[in-house]
């Protein structure tokens, strides 16, 4: 009896015998020949029957109908651009107002902070010392004061009793005033003093991120050194660089767009001030765009606002309906009853609402595919059915 694995066995018999799902028994020998032509031929038919069951499994997992949009022409706002730079409105760098070592820094960069937090603390025993030496001379200038007052009481008794020249008299007020002049200059010291001694806390004026601390715990602080930054992102704001040609198309009274790349959205300005100052070098001229609260917007992002400047006639589509591969910008046309064809597109500028000029490639009143990729299933679905066919 003939065994799988004999080496005596052509090697098409023994692949035949195992694949035949009906075989009960071995191929005799005598039938060696007959074995052999059959497995020369089946390499092929099952290679069709693969491929005719591959097909008929893409063909029913193939998408339904596909979407298409009718290329019109629309009436789009004409802008120009303008780059600019994003910052807070409210930004604040706290500096020390006195000499001494930093002695506790309690925030970092990123954190919020509310309005009359502590953010830092400067040493302050030589201030401490500078208000009990105030009030020292206080104390002293009150009592003189005290002296000064009896002493110019009795005078005015003796010099109505005649006993008390008028010289005298007048010596005696005169001292009382300087009394009362010396106190009050050195209760101004005092206050002074006193009011120094705060300045050895760093309080955030208002709520807000901190920016940046360009110190460390143990660094001396000097008046006017800069400690922290602070600022509201509450309130933020572009500054675009406009050129002074383009100032006098641009209108104001229309909504201006700013847009963000970092943050992959755009966002309307608000409101819109022309700051009266040009600049003579680059001869350009800066616009303030307030935006209000935006979430994860930060200081020093770049930023670019698009300004209406009229109205233009141009061929849209939407924008989800352009396919984009390396260099090549195409779109699925979908005609009457056939499979959607690409065709390779020259687009222009992306409109706010998410459309794109065509400027080659597609006729007004064209259907292209709102689906890119469902339309390539299905041309890939039609030209296999063709070849098959």
């Amino acid at each position: 009896m003939w065994q799988f694995g004999n080496p005596a066995i052509p090697r098409p018999f023994s692949v035949i015998a195992a694949v035949d799902r009906h075989a009960r028994h071995v191929v005799p020998a005598s039938r060696q020949g007959r074995a052999a032509r059959r497995a020369r031929a089946a390499p092929p038919l099952l290679a069709a029957a693969i491929a005719l069951g591959m097909l008929r499994q893409a063909q029913a997992s193939a998408p339904g109908p596909v979407g298409y949009y009718v290329a019109t022409y629309r009436e789009v706002p004409e802008v120009i651009s303008a780059d600019g730079v994003v910052e807070a409105v409210r930004q604040s760098t706290l500096a020390s107002q006195i000499a001494g070592q930093i002695v506790e820094l309690t925030v970092k960069v990123g954190d919020s902070v509310k309005p009359g937090q502590v953010v830092a603390r400067i040493d302050p025993r030589a201030a401490e010392q500078a208000v009990a030496g105030s009030q020292s001379q206080v104390a002293e200038a009150r009592a003189g004061l005290n002296n000064a007052l009896r002493n110019y009481e009795r005078s005015k008794e003796l010099y109505s009793k005649k006993f008390l020249s008028m010289a005298a008299l007048d010596q005696a007020e005169l001292d009382y005033k300087a009394a009362q002049a010396r106190l009050a200059a050195l209760q101004a010291n005092a206050g002074q003093a006193s009011t120094a001694r705060t300045y050895a806390n760093i309080i955030a004026p208002y709520g807000g991120v901190v920016a940046a601390t360009p110190i460390e715990l143990g660094d001396m602080a000097t008046p006017g050194r800069a400690l922290v930054t602070v600022f509201d992102p509450a309130n933020m704001r572009v500054i675009a660089t406009l050129s002074q040609s383009s100032l006098h198309k641009v209108k104001l009274d229309q909504p201006v767009r700013v847009e963000v790349p970092a943050l992959s959205r755009s966002v309307t300005a608000q409101r819109v001030t022309v700051i009266p100052l040009a600049d003579s070098r680059t001869h350009t001229i800066k616009l303030r765009l307030d935006l209000g609260r935006v979430g994860a917007l930060l200081p020093g992002q770049f930023a670019r606002a698009y300004f209406v400047t009229g109205v233009a006639r141009r061929l849209l589509i939407p924008q989800q309906a352009v396919l984009r591969r390396s260099e090549v910008t195409a779109v699925y046309v979908v005609g009457a009853g056939a499979a959607p064809q690409l065709r390779q597109i020259r687009a222009g500028d992306v409109s706010a609402d998410g459309y794109v000029e065509v400027l080659a490639g597609v006729r007004e009143g064209e259907r292209v595919a709102l689906d890119p990729v469902k339309a390539g299933l299905l041309g890939v679905g039609a030209n296999a059915a063709s070849t098959k066919q």
